[in-house]
């Protein structure tokens, strides 16, 4: 280990000695060179000296990009200033960086030297580009790469160079060009920003055409650019099942153009096979989110579908959708002062011989039928199979019902998506029963939890020994926090000739992929609704709505009392 470890420091000596070398004959030619050729090829000023280079000395070949700028030295004013430079090209910096890329642990070396003309300089025609780099909290970006191309000069422009610790680059002793000057800034890992042409037929009125330089003037341009973000896009429904392939589509608010207004950003895409996709390399900005997929509405987004996303984050996206149903209104409940959506209001959309309620946050599954063994168990005692959409008790031979047994079935599992799920209340059908099969003849307790295992049964206060007897009974709050959930239900008679019946359970819960601030009506008819929206601590909100078509959404802003 030792051996390798000298031979190791032995040749990375004899590279850091040649590269030194090479550098040192670099430096040489540029002495000789006349200043006014001081300068590399395509760039400001334009000289003689490639911008990049390949130089094979010995067994090693080596990299060099060389930058030439020209100086405005303070010691006799500044151009614009006072006093006035007109020749504020007072000398060149050149700065020169060898890298050996087959070598390994070899780190680029740096030389820069200043390089000064005989004589004193003459006032110039040409002009200064400064490039200004800042981030979206109007920080300098130091390090960004600034492409500057210009083909309508003699000789053309073409160089990349980079910004200062304050995001700046100047370009001094520019040559004079009307709207010539095409600028691309850029970094690694950040959104970029360029300038465009006039007239283009795809964006005839950019919003930052190409720059400008006049004879002894400063030309400065600003561009933003900050740490790119991840978006991840998905499609389930409201217990979060996956629901694949939907398209969408995605357009942000930044323009490059107007009249007529050109997006920076818009683009289409699908969430595929597993009801997701990502999208990379966004950059920070307003967006909105649209979903484009024929046959499914949309139950609500999480969060709204305009929404900002900040630089260098990952944002999460979801389109909550269902299978279309004709004529459907999705409603969305906001603070009329902040903007910011409500959770737990609760919306009633009406008419003449019409009301349906919903809350914002809450969503509601419901079962109807048991028949064919949908179902986990049963004791023997419940008919699940002759009245399709109902349970009864079985009758015995005789086509009579036991009256001294307590027959039960529990439910297939209700997976909700997530531990988050909480659990607001039971509602079943029917509500009540006849007298004659005497009280409590249908009744219900829930089990609940997050390994898809653990049934332990019990009714509103927890106890194993208590039932829900009530429909809309809330739900015990310590059965939330749970993905999983059963439940089991019982029916006895008193009477012999008759037997309780059961239609139908919902359980209305909310969880990670319930829109929090949305409710979707459906089925509706043509015609004029009322909408009433209440909410702890807010006045009631009305409006009236519309609904013509298949597809309608609106906003009920709500104001704090």
């Amino acid at each position: 280990m030792v051996y390798f470890s000298i031979l190791d420091l032995v040749k990375n000596i004899d590279v850091k000695v040649s590269a030194t070398s090479v550098l040192n004959r670099q430096v040489e030619i540029i002495r000789n060179v006349p200043y006014e050729g001081v300068g590399t090829v395509g760039g400001v000023p334009s000289g003689v000296i490639p911008q990049e280079q390949t130089i094979i000395f010995g067994d090693f070949i080596f990299s060099i990009k060389t930058t030439v700028r020209n100086i405005d030295d303070p010691f006799d004013g500044m151009l614009g200033g006072t006093p006035n430079d007109t020749a504020p090209a007072d000398y060149k910096i050149v700065e020169m960086e060898i890298s050996c890329p087959g070598c390994a642990k070899f780190a680029p070396l740096i030389f820069t030297t200043t390089v000064a003309p005989k004589n004193l300089e003459s006032a110039s025609s040409n002009g200064s580009l400064f490039v200004n780099v800042f981030d979206a909290n109007g920080i300098g970006v130091g390090g960004t790469s600034a492409h500057v191309v210009n083909n309508s000069v003699t000789p053309t422009i073409d160089l990349s160079d980079a910004t200062n610790a304050s995001g700046v680059l100047q370009l001094v002793g520019v040559p004079t060009s009307t709207q010539n000057y095409q600028i691309t800034v850029s970094k690694t890992g950040y959104s970029s920003e360029k300038t465009y042409p006039v007239g283009d037929p795809q964006n005839p009125n950019p919003a930052k055409p190409h720059a400008t330089v006049a004879a002894q003037t400063v030309t400065q341009l600003s561009f933003s650019i900050d740490r790119v973000s991840r978006v991840n896009v998905y499609s389930s429904g409201d217990r979060c099942e996956a629901i694949p392939n939907i398209n969408f589509s995605v357009t942000g608010s930044k323009l490059i153009g107007s009249s007529p207004d050109v997006l920076k950003f818009s683009t289409s895409s699908n969430t595929g096979s597993n009801g997701g996709v990502v999208l990379n390399n966004i950059e920070w900005d307003t967006y909105s989110f649209s979903m484009t997929e024929a046959g499914y509405d949309v139950l609500g987004t999480i969060p709204f579908a305009r929404t900002i996303i900040n630089p260098g984050s990952t944002f999460d996206f979801r389109f909550v959708v269902q299978p279309t149903l004709p004529k459907s209104f999705l409603v969305t409940v906001k603070d009329a002062l902040s903007g910011n959506g409500i959770t737990g209001a609760n919306v009633t959309l009406s008419k003449s011989g019409f009301s349906s309620v919903a809350t914002t946050g809450h969503s509601l599954i419901s079962e109807t039928d048991w028949s064919g063994g949908k179902y986990s168990s049963q004791d023997g005692g419940v008919d699940a199979e002759n009245f399709p959409g109902s349970l009864r008790m079985l009758a015995n031979a005789s086509s009579t019902y036991n009256t001294s047994t307590l027959s039960w079935l529990i439910s297939n599992t209700i997976d909700f998506g997530s531990a988050s799920s909480t659990f607001y209340a039971l509602h079943w059908n029917p509500v009540s029963q006849l007298p004659a099969t005497g009280q409590e003849s249908l009744k219900f307790q829930l089990a609940t939890n997050n390994d898809s295992s653990t049934w332990n049964f019990a009714g509103p206060d927890g106890a194993s020994g208590s039932y829900y007897t009530i429909s809309s009974s809330t739900i015990w709050n310590e059965q939330s926090s749970n993905r999983y959930l059963r439940y089991k239900v019982y029916l006895s008679t008193r009477s012999e000739f008759d037997t309780p019946v059961f239609n139908d359970m919902t359980v209305e819960f909310g969880g990670m992929c319930v829109p929090p601030h949305q409710v979707l009506f459906n089925n509706l008819t043509s015609g004029d609704y009322d909408l009433t929206a209440t909410a702890p601590g807010y006045q009631i909100a009305t409006s009236t709505v519309t609904i013509s078509g298949n597809w309608y959404q609106a906003d009920i802003l709500m104001n704090q009392q």
